[in-house]
């Protein structure tokens, strides 16, 4: 059996990150090809494995039990498309050293002894429980493969040891429980094993950005006066799908007085000369995220809207400036606005304004950085960190408003900064 038939046999050597901070990060094409090293993929997936084993071991837990589909791609390297995301359908099990179980949605799991050989063949099984409670506990299924499951953990013997679970139907919890199995959070450990990213991930994170540029050169270009916010969402769309987006999350297109208060959603309000309009493009290539804002202005921009937006970029740059190794959160949130400068009663109704997140396979990961957390429980900043710094700042004419952000990786010395169109100044798209 080879090596890649044999993912329980890692080494040391598979916890390596492999950066290489030269130059600015490669963002490469999207193919494979015999000229250059782009994304190894073999490489990545024993590095998320040996990190989940790593997070493992340093946690009370002897296995894990996934069902959110994040983790469940970051530990076996499964996807079977965005549909399945809400579903709770599919279904993870790692036992200490032992290979990961896949439990999947029927022919899927063939589909994966077939064509996954970085799996064991017997690990891939079908399998379904309650796919959100449309398949009634009363069938048993939960029970059936609480049962399994626990015979599995006692094989592997971990039968005395916690298993983290990182979410779950509540029916399916109470079906463990009868099977004797104590039950931790398990999305702790997950987040822990995900929070430093491989050179291969970094690679994909910033390929997944360069897409996201290219978008926002055509927004730049299509804005203007009669085009609605969804015109853009659709051709915004249409051209991450043609790159190669495996799944556009959601795109926030927000203009003219909608700016304020922050809405976090898009409409078919038609834009308008002079308007202040602000995007946010959430999307993946082969599963890693992004989360990019740009600001524009319409033809021409008021005092009040460039005021806005310089103050919505020194706050952005100030963060910038504090990430680095060994800093902590709490000091990079510092240096935004309180939440009552900007109108608000307190830190929870401004939550998302002034933000930093981990990105990932998830559009949230660690670390979190917000004046209503960080304050008071700090985290430490560490090199292989991806992470996306928002800021946002209403204008003093009471409607419009400028939002900024900036997805960064944590290098040894500092940080490079990844979503590269131009952003320094307010840009005016078809400016009169």
């Amino acid at each position: 059996m080879t090596r890649a038939l044999m993912p329980n046999l890692l080494t040391p050597q598979d916890l390596k990150p492999n950066w290489e901070w030269r130059d600015r990060l490669p963002a490469w094409g999207h193919t494979s090809v015999d000229f250059e090293r782009r994304v190894d993929h073999d490489r990545l997936r024993r590095y998320r494995l040996a990190r989940t084993r790593q997070s493992l071991q340093n946690s009370p837990a002897g296995s894990l039990l996934l069902f959110d589909v994040n983790n469940i791609r970051y530990v076996s390297a499964t996807k079977i498309g965005e549909w399945e995301r809400d579903k709770m359908c599919r279904f993870c099990l790692l036992t200490g050293d032992d290979s990961p179980y896949v439990w999947d949605f029927g022919s899927a799991a063939v589909h994966h002894q077939r064509h996954s050989d970085w799996l064991e063949p017997d690990h891939c099984l079908a399998g379904v429980v309650g796919m959100r409670g449309t398949i009634p506990p009363e069938f048993g299924l939960m029970k059936k493969y609480a049962k399994m499951i626990a015979q599995l953990i006692k094989d592997a013997g971990m039968a005395d040891m916690p298993v983290g679970v990182d979410y779950a139907e509540t029916a399916m919890f109470h079906a463990l429980q009868e099977e004797g199995i104590k039950v931790i959070d398990g999305q702790q450990i997950m987040l822990a094993a995900r929070e430093i990213k491989n050179w291969d991930e970094i690679q994909l994170l910033t390929q997944a950005a360069a897409m996201v540029d290219g978008v926002y050169h055509m927004i730049y270009e299509e804005l203007k006066p009669g085009v609605r916010e969804n015109d853009i969402v659709a051709l915004s769309n249409k051209l991450l799908y043609e790159m190669g987006s495996d799944d556009v999350e959601a795109i926030n297109a927000i203009s003219g007085e909608r700016c304020n208060p922050h809405p976090h959603n898009f409409t078919d309000r038609l834009i308008r000369p002079g308007d202040q309009c602000f995007f946010d493009i959430l999307q993946s290539y082969q599963g890693y995220r992004t989360c990019y804002y740009r600001t524009f202005n319409v033809g021409r921009a008021t005092p009040a809207q460039n005021d806005a937006y310089v103050k919505a970029r020194e706050w952005i740059d100030a963060s910038i400036a504090m990430i680095k190794p060994g800093v902590t959160t709490d000091k990079v949130a510092e240096v935004w606005p309180t939440a009552e400068s900007l109108g608000f009663p307190n830190e929870d109704a401004a939550f998302g304004l002034q933000f930093g997140h981990g990105l990932g396979l998830a559009l949230h990961e660690r670390p979190i950085i917000s004046r209503a957390v960080s304050l008071d429980h700090p985290m430490e900043i560490q090199t292989g960190m991806v992470f996306a710094l928002e800021t946002y700042c209403p204008a003093a004419d009471g409607y419009s408003a400028a939002r900024i952000e900036e997805e960064v990786v944590v290098t040894e010395t500092g940080c490079e900064v990844i979503s590269l169109f131009p952003a320094e100044e307010l840009p005016i798209a078809n400016r009169y």
